[in-house]
């Protein structure tokens, strides 16, 4: 393996919308990032047990040994009065909060209107002296032993981790993707980027659906397609439903986005906002429109993404979760990349069913995929995707099967549309077991109606019944020399195998080692499918 990198990490709040809101937001060191939750989960024997998450900030300073930039009342990256400690650098490891909004404030700035083209510029900047601290010297700052056994790489190797909260996200992208904001120089030192809860593609709103350009109270036309067109240096949407989601200059695969499906705990604005903006969201934005990707060729390529059922902000929001803490630190410090696809071969319909298409009349079906991702002895999921949390992948079939061989009259499959599952990041660090990379996903595959002849047909058929439901773990591990090779075993949880079954490796290079897992529910209907997982090593050194 090569070497593994802990890079310092840039904090990107969300918006304020008030001034009375800029004010505390400013008021603040860590701008929210630093607040926690306490919660309750119950137990086996029905009692329940307090479940305490410190804070994001909390957990990164006591796990992986970060520290923050304040001392003895000052911001040690940017205050002028901490500059002149050449002699004193700031840690490798450090956590800093971008405090774009302080000019804005009328305590600590001077009451500047808020401008996003001044936030992606100052964020490059930030990037620049963060470097110049850490480094006094520059390129001849001398690295102590112990400083080398902190983790502090050479002037060369430094580089940023970007975690952004909602509007945060829209700055860094706006920072990397539009050469007007900021250097080429700041650009190329970041890392990763996660993002928590961003409206990627604006955000939505009852019958107004893209939020108006001539929206201008308190900025919120920010949050319109056009305008973040024009602020990510995109061609502006032609029609209301073109998306502005593209990442350009830089590589969409290190960027993750996390989405929340709760509206239900997002209390602002007394829960009108949540009212307004509907289901299938996180009470702000739409799960549809927190996410990103990348064009490659004449494809589309997703960044890696988990959703997780929890609201926008607040003590049930999505930054205030184990969930969202617990995918942050496997992409930004994990061992192993795994991408899950369900390749779909056939699907049978029921008897009667298959007795009117046999008959030539017109049947129409829809399928939905819902899938958990967890890991061992743990009581939250790293991804969750259900229908009754409107955030389960839906598909028809003419999608998953667009073409007929006119001589078998066999269904030919679609891999472009085969289900994305998950992406999930895997940490040898918290590892139960020490020497193996293990997670279960529990997939189910439903049917929500058919139809037949324009017709909804209920004949012996229950809405939303199962064509598939089991959880399946995955244990890999790796290979202790160049001689041995991957072993990947597997269990289903409806039938236990001794020993376990060993995953089919079906490409194996230096970059993708992808494994295939057969999925076969014979009884009509049914489904027969190969759940295929694409591996690769994550988060060591790249040029």
């Amino acid at each position: 393996m090569q070497e593994k990198a802990i890079h310092p990490i840039i904090y990107v709040r969300g918006y304020a919308m008030t001034q009375g809101e800029i004010e505390d937001t400013v008021a603040d060191p860590y701008m929210g990032f630093n607040l926690g939750s306490s919660k309750v989960r119950q137990l086996w024997d029905g009692k329940v047990k307090k479940y305490f998450f410190e804070s994001p900030v909390v957990r990164l300073l006591k796990k992986f040994g970060y520290d923050d930039v304040y001392e003895e009342g000052a911001d040690r990256v940017t205050d002028a009065s901490a500059l002149s400690a050449q002699t004193d650098p700031v840690a490798y490891r450090s956590i800093v909060i971008y405090r774009y909004y302080e000019p804005s404030s009328e305590d600590l700035g001077n009451g500047e209107k808020p401008d996003m083209k001044r936030f992606a510029t100052g964020l490059g900047k930030l990037i620049l002296d963060l470097r110049d601290r850490i480094y006094p010297q520059g390129a001849a700052t001398v690295i102590t032993p112990t400083e080398q056994a902190l983790g502090k790489l050479p002037y060369e190797k430094f580089r940023v981790y970007l975690v952004a909260h909602s509007m945060g996200g829209l700055v860094c992208r706006a920072f990397l993707q539009n050469p007007a904001f900021g250097t080429a120089k700041a650009r190329q030192l970041v890392d990763k980027v996660f993002t928590y809860a961003t409206p990627h593609n604006g955000i939505e709103v009852g019958m107004l659906g893209n939020v108006p350009g001539w929206l201008s109270l308190y900025g919120l036309n920010t949050f319109n397609r056009s305008e973040i067109a024009g602020l990510l240096g995109l061609t502006k949407p032609q029609r209301d439903g073109d998306n502005v989601d593209l990442v350009t200059n830089f590589d969409a695969s290190r960027m993750f986005n996390l989405v929340g499906t709760n509206p239900g705990d997002y209390k602002a604005a007394a829960g009108l906002a949540s009212f307004a903006v509907g289901d299938a969201s996180d009470g702000l934005v739409r799960i549809k429109n927190a996410t990103t990707r990348q064009r490659v060729g004449k494809d589309f390529v997703a960044s890696p993404q988990a959703f997780v059922h929890r609201s926008h902000s607040g003590y049930f929001g999505i930054v205030n979760s184990e969930e969202g803490y617990q995918n942050l630190v496997r992409f930004l410090f994990g061992d192993i990349r795994a991408d899950g696809y369900l390749d779909i071969d056939e699907l049978t319909l029921p008897p009667a069913v298959q007795k009117e298409y046999d008959a030539g009349k017109e049947v129409r079906a829809s399928y939905i995929f819902e899938v958990t991702v967890s890991v061992r002895g743990k009581p939250w999921q790293l991804h969750r995707r259900t229908a009754d949390e409107h955030s389960a992948i839906f598909r028809k079939f003419d999608e998953l099967f667009p073409k007929q061989n006119s001589k078998t009259k066999q269904w030919i499959p679609d891999r472009a549309a085969s289900p994305m599952l998950f992406n999930v990041f895997l940490d040898m660090g918290q590892s139960q077991t020490g020497n193996t990379f293990s997670f279960a996903a529990d997939l189910c595959v439903r049917v929500p109606e058919y139809e037949v002849d324009g017709l909804l047909f209920f004949k012996n058929h229950f809405e939303g019944g199962y064509l598939f439901r089991d959880m399946i773990t995955l244990e890999a591990k790796p290979p202790a020399n160049e001689q041995e090779s991957w072993r990947i075993e597997y269990q289903f949880a409806s039938r236990h195998s001794d020993p376990a079954p060993v995953a089919k490796i079906v490409q194996d290079n230096n970059d993708v080692l992808t494994f295939e897992i057969s999925i076969d529910q014979p009884n009509p209907p049914g489904i027969k499918a190969r759940l295929r997982v694409e591996t690769r090593f994550w988060n060591h050194w790249h040029a």
